[in-house]
C-alpha cells in the first residue's frame, strides 16, 4: 500500500523523490597485485534509515560465502579484513584466493525500497614464477628442434618471449632483417619456438621471459649447438662394425673345422677315465668293473671289443 501511494505521489508531484536505499561505487573493478591492500567502496547514496544493515557476500566458481556478516568478519577474513566508512570493505594482503565477486548489500527497513545491492569484481594480479625451459643441447643441420617455455603461478596468464645470445626473437620473421634467414614459428601465448631446419646460424645461448600485469620472470640461459652431420664418418663406423662382426664369425669357424671345440670334449671324457683309474687303486676289481661299464654304456665311442686302458 505504502509502495502504491509512493509511486502516485511521484506521478502527481513529479519534484517528489522516492525514499529508497541506494548503493554507489567508486570502482566497481578493483585491480590490485598480491600481498598488497584493496579497498571495495561501497557507498549509500541514499537513506533514512539510521542504521542499516551491512552485508559482504564472495562469489567464486559459483559458490557464495559470507565475509562480513551479523556486524563481524568471517572466516579468515577476521584477521585481515576491516568495514571503513560504514560500508566499504578493506582486505589486507592479498593472495590470488581473493580474486572474486565481492557483493555489497544494504537492508534499509525504513525505506520504501529496503534493499540495494552493488557487485564489486576484485582481481589479484599475480607475479610469473622463474619459467621452466628446454632447450636441446645439439642439433644437426637442417632439422627440427623444439624449445619450451612454460610457468603456471602467474596470474593472468603469462606470455613470452624467447632470446638468443641476449638479443629478442621477432614473432614475426619477415619483420626483422636479422631473422630472415631462420626459419622459426614463436608461439608467445604457449611459449613455444620451434625452428624447423636449423643452420649454422641458429647457435647460440637461448634464454625464455615470462610476462604479465603485475611482471616478470626469466630463465637461465642455455646453450644450443647446430653441427654439421658427418655422413662419411658414420658410414665408416657401420663399416668398421660390419668387419670385425665377420671376423669373429670367420674365427669361429675355423675353430669349429680344426676341431678346438671336440678336442675340448675329448680332453674332458679322458679326464673322467683317468679319475676312475685312479679310484681303481682304492676300490674293488668290482666297483671298477661297475664303472666302466657304465661308461661304455653312456658314451657309444666306448665297445665291449675294445680295450679299456688301465
Amino acid at each position: 500500500m505504502s509502495c502504491a501511494i509512493s509511486y502516485y505521489l511521484l506521478f502527481v508531484f513529479p519534484g517528489c523523490r522516492l525514499l529508497a536505499v541506494e548503493l554507489t561505487s567508486s570502482n566497481t573493478k578493483p585491480v590490485v597485485q598480491e600481498f598488497q591492500s584493496v579497498e571495495l567502496s561501497c557507498i549509500i547514496k541514499s537513506t533514512i534509515t539510521p542504521d542499516p544493515r551491512i552485508e559482504w557476500k564472495k562469489i567464486r566458481d559459483g559458490e557464495t560465502s559470507y565475509v562480513f556478516f551479523d556486524n563481524k568478519m568471517q572466516g579468515d577474513f577476521a584477521t585481515r579484513a576491516e568495514i571503513l566508512s560504514r560500508t566499504s570493505l578493506v582486505i589486507k594482503n592479498t593472495t590470488r584466493m581473493d580474486t572474486a565477486t565481492y557483493r555489497c548489500e544494504v537492508a534499509a527497513p525504513s525505506d520504501t525500497k529496503t534493499i540495494d545491492e552493488i557487485n564489486i569484481q576484485l582481481t589479484v594480479q599475480v607475479k610469473p614464477m622463474t619459467p621452466r625451459c628446454t632447450v636441446p643441447k645439439a642439433v644437426p643441420v637442417g632439422k627440427t628442434a623444439s624449445l619450451h617455455c612454460h610457468e603456471n603461478e602467474g596470474y593472468p596468464k603469462s606470455t613470452y618471449s624467447w632470446y638468443r645470445n641476449s638479443e629478442p626473437l621477432s614473432p614475426d620473421t619477415k619483420s626483422n632483417a636479422k631473422f630472415q634467414n631462420s626459419s622459426y614459428t614463436l608461439n608467445p601465448t604457449t611459449g613455444t619456438l620451434v625452428f624447423h631446419a636449423v643452420h649454422k646460424g641458429d647457435t647460440g645461448r637461448y634464454s625464455c621471459i615470462a610476462t604479465n600485469d603485475a611482471g616478470f620472470a626469466k630463465c637461465e640461459e642455455q646453450e644450443m649447438e647446430v653441427y654439421d652431420l658427418n655422413i662419411g664418418g658414420i658410414i665408416g663406423g657401420v663399416l668398421v662394425v660390419v668387419a670385425v662382426l665377420v671376423l669373429i664369425t670367420l674365427g669361429i669357424c675355423c675353430a669349429y673345422r680344426r676341431g678346438y671345440f671336440a678336442n675340448s670334449k675329448e680332453s674332458g671324457e679322458r679326464m673322467h677315465i683317468e679319475t676312475l683309474t685312479a679310484l681303481a687303486s682304492d676300490t674293488s676289481f668290482d666297483v671298477l668293473t661297475e664303472s666302466v661299464e657304465e661308461i661304455i654304456y653312456v658314451n657309444p665311442r666306448f665297445s665291449p671289443d675294445r680295450s679299456v686302458p688301465c
